[in-house]
C-alpha cells in the first residue's frame, strides 16, 4: 500500500487488472488503491510476473502492506526447469484451433460494485464488444457517480495542513512580474493552433519554476527525519481544486526536461483525471515543490502552506494590468504577484528573494523556456 503523504494510514485495495501469472513492465498499472484523496492508480518498478495477490478486492490495509508478489524476469527464468534432449521423435500432433475470444464486455469486480451501489445496469453505458470496464469508466461515463464524500478530502486536508502549519517555520515574499513578454509570446505561440493545443500561461509559471529551482536548490525537495533532502529531478505540485470541494496538488514529474508543448499536454492530462479523482501514487507522493494559483478568482495575491515534506510553494495572483515604469516611463502593463511560502529551516529571506527574481527572469524571456 503506497503511502501518499504523513496524512495517510491506510487505503482499501478497489481494483486489481492483472491476474496472476501475467507478465508486466515497469510503469505498468496493476491495480488501484481508494484513499481519502481519491482512488489512486498502483504502478510497477521492474519488469517480471505477476505471480498472486495478497489482498482481496474491498480490503483496507495499512500503509506499507504488501498487496501482490511479482518475481523478476531473472528468477522467473531460474525456475524454469531446462527442456529434456529428445532422443526419438515425438509424432506431430495438429495443434487444436485457437480459442476464440468473447464479445462480451469485462467488468472489474470494482466497476461492478460501484454500478451496484449506483443501481446502474450495464445497459446503461455505452459499452463496445470486448471492452473492459473498470471503476474509473463508470465514474466518468455515467452523470450518477458520485465521487467519494468530500468529507473524507477535507479531514486529510485539514490534518496535512494543521501539521505543516505546527511544525514548519513559514516565511514568506511577495515580488510583481511583468507578464507583457510572456503573454505576447503565448499569443505568437497559439496563433493558428487549435485551443487544444494551445499554451496557457501557467505552463510558462511552470516551467519558469523549474528552471529556477536549478539555481535554487534548497526550495526543492523533501525535508525528513530533521534534514533536508534535495531532488535532483522537479516534480513540480500543481494544486489542483476539485469540483464538489477539496484541493489535489498531484506533481508533474519531470517538469524541467519536459518542453513546454509536452508540459502543456502534460499539465492537461494530470488536471482531467485529478477532477475525475484519478492519479498515479507518484503523482501525489513525490511532488518536490508546490505552485498554486488563483488567477481567475480574481485575488491579488495568494500565500499558500507549505505540503510537508515539501519545503516551498509559489502562488500566482490574478494578472491584471497595472501602471508600471518601464524604460523610464509610466505605462499599463500585464502583471502579477508571485508570492512564496518557504521552509525557514531550510532557507532564508535572502535566497527566497533571489529565487523570485530567478523565476520573474525566465518570465521576462519565455524562448528560453
Amino acid at each position: 500500500m503506497p503511502s501518499l503523504g504523513a496524512d495517510m494510514e491506510a487505503g482499501t485495495l478497489v481494483e486489481q487488472l492483472i491476474a496472476p501469472g501475467q507478465p508486466v513492465k515497469r510503469g505498468d498499472v496493476i491495480g488501484a488503491v481508494e484513499t481519502q484523496k481519491g482512488v489512486i492508480e498502483i504502478e510497477v518498478f521492474e519488469d517480471g510476473v505477476l505471480e498472486t495477490w495478497l489482498i482481496e478486492i474491498g480490503t483496507e490495509v495499512p500503509v506499507g502492506t504488501a498487496l501482490a508478489v511479482i518475481r523478476s524476469d531473472d528468477e522467473v527464468a531460474e525456475d524454469i526447469p531446462p527442456e529434456p534432449q529428445k532422443d526419438v521423435q515425438e509424432p506431430v500432433t495438429a495443434k487444436p484451433p485457437p480459442a476464440q475470444v468473447g464479445t462480451r464486455p469485462r467488468i472489474t469486480p470494482a466497476a461492478r460494485r460501484l454500478m451496484a451501489q449506483m443501481g446502474v445496469d450495464a445497459a446503461d453505458l455505452d459499452i463496445a464488444a470486448g471492452e473492459t470496464i473498470a471503476r474509473v469508466d463508470i465514474e466518468t461515463r455515467h452523470p450518477r457517480a458520485k465521487p467519494k464524500p468530500q468529507a473524507d478530502m477535507r479531514t486529510a486536508i485539514a490534518a496535512a495542513m494543521s501539521r505543516s502549519k505546527r511544525e514548519i517555520p513559514h516565511y514568506y515574499l511577495s515580488h510583481t512580474v511583468d507578464l507583457t513578454a510572456a503573454d505576447a509570446f503565448a499569443t505568437r505561440t497559439n496563433a493558428g493552433r487549435s485551443p487544444e493545443d494551445r499554451l496557457l500561461i501557467t505552463v510558462l509559471y511552470a516551467k519558469a519554476i523549474a528552471r529556477a529551482v536549478g539555481k535554487y536548490p534548497e526550495f526543492n525537495g523533501h525535508f525528513k527525519e530533521d534534514l533536508f533532502h534535495p531532488s535532483e529531478a522537479v516534480h513540480l505540485g500543481l494544486a489542483t481544486h476539485i469540483r464538489g470541494g477539496g484541493l489535489v496538488a498531484a506533481a508533474l514529474l519531470d517538469a524541467e526536461d519536459q518542453p513546454l508543448d509536452a508540459l502543456m499536454a502534460s499539465m492537461r492530462d494530470l488536471v482531467t483525471r485529478v477532477r475525475a479523482g484519478r492519479f498515479k501514487a507518484r503523482e501525489l507522493s513525490d511532488a518536490t515543490i508546490t505552485l498554486t494559483s488563483l488567477g481567475e478568482r480574481g485575488v491579488d495575491q495568494l500565500y499558500g502552506v507549505i505540503y510537508p515534506p515539501q519545503v516551498a510553494i509559489v502562488g500566482v495572483g490574478t494578472q491584471r494590468m497595472q501602471p508600471v515604469v518601464h524604460e523610464g516611463q509610466v505605462t499599463a502593463r500585464l502583471a502579477a504577484s508571485l508570492t512564496l511560502a518557504a521552509d525557514h529551516r531550510v532557507s532564508d529571506g535572502h535566497r527566497g528573494a533571489l529565487f523570485l527574481r530567478a523565476i520573474d527572469k525566465f518570465l521576462q524571456e519565455p524562448e528560453t523556456l
